[in-house]
């Protein structure tokens, strides 16, 4: 078994599981080619207001490559290549994801896995969760591409600290340095995200839209920002009947519904 993905939605919520909890959820070339379709999936779908990514079981939220299958699938230069094309659809499809992101966070969260989380808008774990990037201990190298998501949640002096130490980094250390939004007990985990994942549910699309936009451009360097595409969104908030809606409800004294219009 080379693990697989699983995907579910209930309630405007999409749920994406890495599943090969024999292997800490690593992820084979299958699954990050799988997931990659199922983010894509998920940024069409209207009906979709966030995205959940977690990992199956307590144990690990995902682990990062499952080196095992380098043998047969980066074997060669045609084998890497199309491993690495999988590799960049996948960082890409969550990077710029149109929805909010959630990392749902059980156990060991080390290596790419830890890359992940990063790249998610939010994420919450469990007390006894543990954080590191062992690429030290390994021979590998992280790129800048790779880190800037990591340099931008705790600044470089606490990226350096993981990289260089390699060590384990505990659920409150992760919550001090900023890498994580929240720490709750082990088993309010779940419960704590899905109330999470139903307020922004409730919310207006185009606005947390405009809203990832704004702060992915911003982390970009100054040369290299499309503020005009950013404030373009944010006009179109003004421009929609969610803005309408949103007024309307405000002087009724209820709840808005919004549609993403």
């Amino acid at each position: 078994m080379s693990g697989r993905i699983l995907t579910a939605t209930e309630h405007s919520v999409a749920r994406l599981t890495f599943d090969n909890p024999e292997r800490r959820n690593s992820l084979s070339l299958e699954m990050w080619q799988a997931a990659a379709t199922a983010l894509d999936r998920f940024a069409a779908d209207s009906s979709v207001r966030a995205v959940v990514l977690t990992g199956s079981g307590t144990k690990s939220f995902a682990s990062g490559a499952d080196i095992s299958e380098f043998d047969q699938v980066r074997a060669d230069a045609q084998g890497a290549a199309i491993y690495d094309i999988a590799l960049e659809r996948f960082w890409k499809a969550l990077s710029d994801h149109p929805k909010p992101t959630i990392a749902m966070i059980h156990g060991f969260c080390v290596g790419e896995g830890l890359n992940i989380a990063a790249c998610c808008d939010l994420r919450v774990c469990g007390e006894s969760s543990r954080f590191a990037i062992p690429a030290a201990r390994l021979g590998l190298g992280y790129g800048a591409a790779t880190m800037r998501r990591l340099v931008a949640l705790v600044g470089p002096q606490f990226a350096l600290e993981m990289l260089l130490t390699a060590r384990h980094f505990t659920a409150s250390e992760a919550q001090l340095i900023g890498l994580v939004n929240r720490v709750v007990p082990d088993h309010d985990v779940e419960s704590y995200v899905h109330g999470i994942v139903e307020s922004i549910a409730r919310n207006a699309p185009l606005t947390m839209l405009a809203a990832k936009r704004v702060v992915h451009e911003l982390m970009k360097d100054p040369d290299k920002r499309d503020l005009a595409a950013a404030e373009a969104l944010v006009r179109q908030c003004f421009d929609s009947e969610d803005y309408k809606e949103g007024r309307r409800a405000f002087l009724e004294k209820r709840a808005p519904a919004f549609t993403g219009r």
